[in-house]
């Protein structure tokens, strides 16, 4: 019984490679994620995930497919774009999230263009949609070490962070933490972009950032709760759709975003707190 589900990863060492890499990635990314659905910013996330594109398009131009090119060009443009879209807010009439959304649209045209002018079509797919069967030494210690920078990170700063989820207008009277946990916020969030582009590409790194953080909302209401309900199906998503490209053949990147999708759909359906069959339901008399 147990025997197709770990004779994969005994047998190949690209999927013992591919698996260590993606629970990685699922333990870090999605406490950001949480984060980010608690700041009603999920959408910033797939801004800033779509942001690294041209930075790391220029980086493919410059040295080809090289893992450290690829990334600092991945994380200076997205950092760039945040930046950008913070002083444009506070400097002109937008709101951050539209201005946020002009960024990133034309971030994604400029990458898209610039990897078209010099690679195939092959290459295009590999920026877009990752790699993670094919991860190497390189790619697995830069993954491993954004993980633990920010698991220490979002550590020390995690009881401000809580307290902006909530009140950041409180947050903002009493402390003078206020913009530099932000600053570090973002600087987690395109981290692990960097780190989930690897893996999965641009275009699927978001996703194993948000979907099991919006899913982990139908489960738990406190913060460490979600936190821990978002890992679980992080790992969960990730070893299924290792395990659905191996006996299915289909891509690697795509299968694990929708076992999350899948994890997503089930949760708003039976979720215990504010599922739609829950809420169906009949309810005693006077209960809330």
């Amino acid at each position: 019984m147990i025997d197709p589900l770990v004779q994969p990863f005994i047998e190949f060492a690209f999927m013992r490679r591919a698996l260590v890499g993606s629970l990685a990635i699922s333990l870090t990314a999605p406490p950001i994620g949480v984060f980010l659905v608690l700041r009603r910013m999920s959408l910033m996330g797939d801004a800033m995930g779509h942001a690294i594109l041209p930075g790391a398009a220029i980086g493919y131009l410059l040295a080809g497919l090289s893992l450290f090119a690829m990334s600092l060009g991945g994380f200076a443009a997205g950092l760039a774009v945040a930046l950008a879209a913070g002083l444009v807010a506070r400097s002109t009439v937008l709101r951050e999230d539209a201005s946020l959304a002009g960024f990133y649209l034309v971030s994604l045209a400029l990458g898209v263009m610039l990897v078209s002018m010099r690679g195939s079509s092959v290459d295009l797919l590999h920026v877009l949609f990752g790699t993670v069967l094919a991860l190497n030494d390189g790619a697995l210690i830069l993954i491993a070490s954004i993980a633990s920078v920010s698991q220490v990170t979002l550590a020390v700063i995690y009881r401000p962070l809580v307290l902006e989820c909530f009140d950041a207008q409180f947050l903002r009277s009493v402390s003078p933490l206020s913009s530099t946990t932000h600053l570090l916020f973002l600087v987690l969030v395109v981290l692990n972009l960097v780190a989930g582009f690897q893996a999965l590409g641009t275009l699927m790194a978001v996703g194993i950032m948000l979907l099991p953080a919006v899913a982990a909302r139908f489960w738990a209401e406190d913060v460490g709760g979600m936190i821990a309900v978002a890992v679980a199906s992080a790992f969960g998503s990730s070893v299924t759709g290792l395990l659905v490209s191996y006996y299915v053949n289909v891509p690697t990147g795509p299968a694990v975003i929708l076992a999350c999708g899948a994890f997503y759909l089930l949760s708003m359906l039976v979720g215990v707190r504010g599922g739609v069959l829950w809420g169906l339901m009949p309810r005693k008399h006077l209960e809330a």
